[in-house]
């Protein structure tokens, strides 16, 4: 399939109640209003096509480019690669969503992480964070270094509260998903998520809402959630 053949296919599956549900959430024109679902079929008619993804990627369409994430080789694309979609990541659903999943099945997912997360930039802090929760929800925990996760969390504890709105979702998604997935600072993680309490986040409209990561842990316990839980696959 080429990049028109797959376009075509997109725009049939589309649905203006689904497209309604993307727009209320960022997504601007051009789109279909795909579900994520509905794409499987096509994923398997193209498997992993490194050049189709860049090419349905620059149309600036959001299911195209949902799609490219899907089709993406996560180690086919270079920290350079990573940057110029994360350009183009105009918001969350594309930054965390489509973005750092694929970055998350790369090998230098934490590198290119790492610097996002240090960049002072909300898409791209929100993306880092992102994809830690992705890899620790997939990766073996001795992939990862302890030392180097506390000094995470401590950062999250520190920081959380002054952050831009959609670092603060990944933020208090990381504290969950180290008491959740990673065993060896499960009840650091709690404790710091106990520290930090609720934290408030805008909805873009002027209002405002709480979110809570020890409330979530807490809720996760009761329903018998095993500690230490991973994903087979981070991509669909």
């Amino acid at each position: 399939m080429n990049a028109e053949t797959v376009m075509q296919e997109l725009e049939a599956l589309g649905k203006e109640r689904t497209k309604k549900m993307y727009c209320s959430n960022g997504a601007q024109e051009p789109l279909f209003g795909v579900a994520t679902g509905a794409m499987k079929p096509i994923f398997k008619q193209t498997g992993i096509n490194q050049e189709l993804a860049e090419q349905l990627y620059a149309t600036g369409n959001y299911d195209a480019m949902y799609f490219a994430g899907i089709i993406a080789d996560p180690n086919g694309m270079t920290e350079a690669d990573y940057d110029r979609w994360m350009d183009d990541a105009y918001f969350y659903m594309l930054s965390d969503f489509v973005v750092a999943v694929t970055l998350a099945e790369a090998d230098i997912a934490q590198q290119v992480a790492d610097k996002w997360i240090a960049s002072g930039e909300d898409l791209r802090m929100s993306a880092g964070w992102s994809c830690y929760c992705w890899l620790l929800g997939n990766r073996k925990d001795a992939e990862f270094d302890a030392d180097k996760l506390a000094g995470m969390l401590e950062l999250v504890k520190n920081t959380i509260h002054d952050a831009p709105e959609r670092t603060k979702y990944s933020m208090n998604n990381f504290l969950y998903t180290v008491s959740i997935s990673y065993v060896p600072l499960h009840e650091q993680a709690v404790a710091t998520a106990k520290e930090v309490g609720p934290v408030e986040v805008g909805d873009g409209k002027g209002k405002s809402k709480h979110i809570h990561a020890y409330a979530n842990i807490e809720k996760a316990m009761e329903k018998g959630q095993k500690l230490g839980f991973k994903r087979r696959h981070v991509r669909c």
